[in-house]
């Protein structure tokens, strides 16, 4: 038998494709299973996005073969969308390029700068692919913690007390996943000095920056940011456009054509369709987020409701797509409590501990569900 790549052997699937394939074994046995658990948006993206990617495919050169770097135009309302928004500053032919989806451009950074052995800051809780990519390079994951008392942010001056030599990238997200921490920019400010002290490459994922959230901030505000930084951003929860797949990584010249060097050796350029519905969403007014905001807190109150009912805890004021959850006193097992409720209740919710082992103690609701649905949930309590 042909055997799989040593490489393999270091990472798991990833929970929800196989936590996924539970519930949709219970919803083929006829259980009414109300998912609470992924995020991705249930509403659709704009009719003027929908059209324009409709009236794009009769277009020339539409079917053809697409530059990796996008075209100029999506490149450019990318540019002068983090303007309008995050007063950056970004050359559109030489700082921007656009990914499908902004997960590949963790790949793509980790494969363009981390060698075997090299180690990467990841954060604990975080995104469980920033480990799964890293080990999958052959570099070595190292987890730095975020927690509660700390406001689920790094601890710079701890970190620096530590032997960093062989740290070459580190994680951020912020507003953080999984749970809606926000960095205020003194935050920004200390982790980019932090970072040209030891010579390590931030990238700070930014996807949630529009939803329930007042303070948007990009990491490249912050004056010499782009020496030592790049920033990943996505048009998945901001336009309904997850299975668009269409994100883009932001930062100076050098660490940009590295990084086009892997991905042009991995696809073709983006179908242009789905370029020309995202310079439509890039365009879109004030009024888009206003409205898709307001959907996104009636479902989060009715959510604190449920969260009431299971007596957990949660912080009002945090953004993002999710309400992160601290379990009642006593409980001591996030998967078996929501396991629990998924056997019992049939709802679906994530346990924290999927998000590293600070997620111990946590549960993460999703805002991706309609009200009539977290209603039917809170009377099942």
């Amino acid at each position: 038998m042909i055997q799989v790549a040593n490489r393999l052997h270091s990472v798991e699937e990833y929970y929800f494709s196989k936590k996924l394939r539970e519930v949709r074994e219970l919803m083929a046995a006829g259980k009414p299973i109300i998912n609470m658990g992924i995020g991705s948006p249930d509403m659709a993206p704009s009719e003027d996005v929908l059209q324009a990617l409709i009236s794009s495919l009769k277009e020339d050169k539409a079917h053809q073969y697409q530059s990796y770097q996008g075209l100029p135009e999506l490149r450019a309302a990318a540019v002068n969308f983090y303007k309008k928004h995050f007063n950056v500053t970004l050359d559109s032919n030489t700082e921007i390029l656009p990914l499908m989806g902004s997960k590949e451009g963790i790949m793509h950074i980790s494969m363009a700068f981390l060698n075997e052995g090299d180690e990467v800051l990841i954060p604990n809780p975080g995104y469980p692919t920033y480990t799964s990519v890293t080990k999958l390079v052959e570099a070595v994951p190292r987890y730095y913690d975020l927690t509660a008392t700390g406001n689920w942010l790094p601890d710079i001056e701890a970190l620096e007390k530590e032997d960093l030599s062989k740290v070459k990238l580190m994680w951020l997200s912020y507003p953080h996943m999984p749970t809606g921490a926000n960095a205020k920019k003194e935050v920004f400010e200390a982790l980019v000095a932090f970072a040209k002290r030891n010579d390590i490459l931030l990238v700070n994922d930014n996807p949630y920056s529009f939803v329930l959230n007042e303070n948007r901030l990009s990491i490249l505000e912050i004056p010499g940011a782009k020496d030592v930084a790049l920033e990943l951003n996505s048009l998945s929860k901001t336009f309904n456009m997850a299975g668009w797949r269409v994100g883009f990584v932001f930062g100076n010249a050098t660490h940009l054509d590295a990084v086009l060097k892997v991905k042009s050796n991995m696809d073709s350029g983006m179908f242009y369709g789905l370029q020309k519905g995202a310079i439509k969403a890039l365009e879109s007014s004030g009024e888009w987020y206003s409205k898709l905001n307001e959907v996104y807190k009636t479902r989060r109150d009715l959510i604190f409701q449920l969260a009431d009912k299971l007596n957990c805890t949660y912080d009002k004021n945090a953004s993002g797509m999710f309400v992160w959850s601290k379990l009642p006193s006593g409980v001591n097992s996030a998967e078996e409590f929501i396991d629990n409720i998924l056997y019992d209740k049939s709802v679906f919710i994530t346990p924290g501990t999927i998000f590293g082992s600070n997620g111990e103690g946590y549960i993460r609701f999703s805002l991706c569900v309609g009200e009539d649905k977290i209603k039917e949930a809170i009377e099942r309590f």
